[in-house]
């Protein structure tokens, strides 16, 4: 498949690609349209690791950006993680510049508490 050009691009959690992808299944199955490889991979993937529903994830995503030193990429990995310990959430910023204080720390990791229950 040869890309000419792009023509949107948007950053999604792996909660959000998920369900995505089941809306492509389920289009595919009603056509009779058989699966291809990588699709059912991908799918696959995508129901191993996602931890959340596509709602809450975005929920978390949105709820992190509005900290003073978040990063839409970062958000995203953090959606898609769910960090438990500080040394996680230290981890996903190894190749900033800053560094985070005890309590930005805490209170990242208490959103991801509340988008998991």
């Amino acid at each position: 498949m040869i890309v000419k050009e792009i023509l949107s691009e948007e950053l999604l959690t792996l909660s959000e690609v998920k369900g995505i992808l089941h809306q492509i299944m389920e289009e595919r199955m009603q056509n009779e349209e058989e699966l291809g490889y990588e699709l059912r991979k991908a799918i696959n993937h995508a129901d191993t690791f996602s931890k959340s529903s596509p709602e809450k994830s975005r929920e978390l995503v949105n709820k992190l950006m509005t900290l003073e030193k978040m990063k839409p990429d970062i958000a995203i990995r953090i959606a898609d993680i769910m960090p438990m310990t500080r040394d996680e959430l230290r981890s996903l910023y190894a190749k900033e510049r800053f560094t985070l204080s005890d309590v930005e720390l805490d209170q990242m990791l208490e959103m991801v508490e509340e988008a998991m229950d």
